[in-house]
């Protein structure tokens, strides 16, 4: 066996790797490649916007650029390139690692997928299950009491209108405090930069609150590191960690330090085709984290 250290994988993820059969009604691995040639003006934090992904999501994939003057010319590497969580295919479904969500319209058919912003550190977004317990157009925000306490002079309550954090539709969960809604500043969405909200592109938010019924089905899973089989091919997909999310946002890294605990996960899901694994690929998926799925069989 390879020597490798890696970051320890729960095993529940483990376990829903060696049942990745019981998905295969559902496409695994959604979207396409997606480069983009940069003009003069370009930015990432523009283009993630305009091709509906988030913001750490696109520095992550293009760590050694300069996220604001990347030049012109440049090659960008959009990840519009997906693997589905393991979570069970219906509904909404929330990866907290990878900052998006995925909304199956029909249980086991295509989703539809949008970037993310959660909870920053210290007011993470939680995991578990829930549902769409009420729709609201031009919400209201009240602030918590953690927000009064922490900004005392801020009104605790604000009304629609442009500067509410709200945006101009919210989605309520059946955990108490915790929606899914859009935003007053969209330069949010695909960063850890909420008290535990779920915040969406405005055109996302809206095309979400049209399709979206009360009563809907909420999973939220944290997998920074996805596997599944598609077709003859065994395909990773890896994450930033959130400390290394922060990061990149400070700083251009190409090469984070090798993540700890996936060999045995790995082993496990190539399940009779050990022999096919390209360790080479896995150790530059796992040193780059870039969120793009990678084939790691020959």
């Amino acid at each position: 066996m390879p020597s490798l250290t890696w970051l320890s994988i729960p095993v529940t993820f483990l376990a829903a790797l060696l049942s990745v059969s019981s998905w295969a009604a559902s496409p695994l691995l959604i979207g396409d490649k997606t480069i983009h040639k940069t003009t003069l003006d370009d930015t990432l934090l523009d283009l993630a916007r305009t091709y509906d992904v988030g913001y750490v999501a696109m520095i992550a994939a293009n760590p050694v650029l300069d996220p604001w003057v990347p030049g012109e010319g440049k090659e960008i590497v959009v990840p519009t390139q997906h693997l589905l969580p393991q979570a069970p295919h219906e509904g909404i479904v929330i990866n907290i690692a990878e900052m998006r969500l995925y909304y199956f319209p029909v249980k086991e058919g295509v989703p539809e997928t949008y970037p993310i912003g959660i909870g920053e550190e210290g007011s993470e977004t939680p995991s578990g299950e829930t549902r769409i317990v009420r729709k609201v157009a031009n919400p209201t925000w009240y602030r918590t009491k953690n927000e009064i306490a922490a900004k005392p002079w801020a009104p605790k309550i604000v009304p629609p209108g442009p500067d509410n954090p709200l945006g101009a539709y919210a989605l309520y969960l059946g955990w108490p405090s915790y929606l899914i809604h859009g935003t007053d500043d969209w330069r949010r969405v695909g960063r850890r930069d909420s008290r535990g909200c779920l915040g969406v592109y405005p055109e996302d938010i809206e095309k979400l609150f049209r399709e979206v019924k009360v009563g809907t089905k909420v999973t939220v899973v944290n997998q920074p590191v996805k596997l599944a089989w598609v077709g003859d091919r065994l395909y990773l997909e890896i994450h930033p960690s959130p400390d290394q999310a922060d990061k990149l946002e400070m700083e251009n890294i190409d090469d984070f330090e090798d993540p700890a605990g996936l060999s045995k996960t790995i082993l496990a899901a190539a399940k009779n085709a050990p022999d096919q694994l390209d360790w080479a690929a896995i150790r530059q998926a796992a040193k780059d984290r870039n969120g793009i799925p990678v084939a790691i069989t020959r």
